[in-house]
């Protein structure tokens, strides 16, 4: 039997969301930050978020060796 090391909340999937003090719950604005890789993206709305979410773990994916 061998053991999975790969951690099930790795860190490089770790995010910080900052919402903006204007923003309300039909319209949600913020910053979302790759806690690891330091990149962010601002986003609009909650699927500006998703996407932006989508994005990065798809690019971390793919940079994968």
């Amino acid at each position: 039997m061998s053991l999975n090391t790969e951690s099930k909340y790795p860190s490089r999937r770790a995010y910080v969301v900052k919402v903006r003090s204007d923003a309300k719950p039909d319209e949600l604005a913020g910053r979302v930050e790759n806690l690891v890789t330091g990149s962010s993206r601002e986003f609009a709305s909650g699927e500006e978020l998703l996407e932006s979410l989508a994005s990065d773990l798809k690019a971390n994916a793919e940079g994968k060796p």
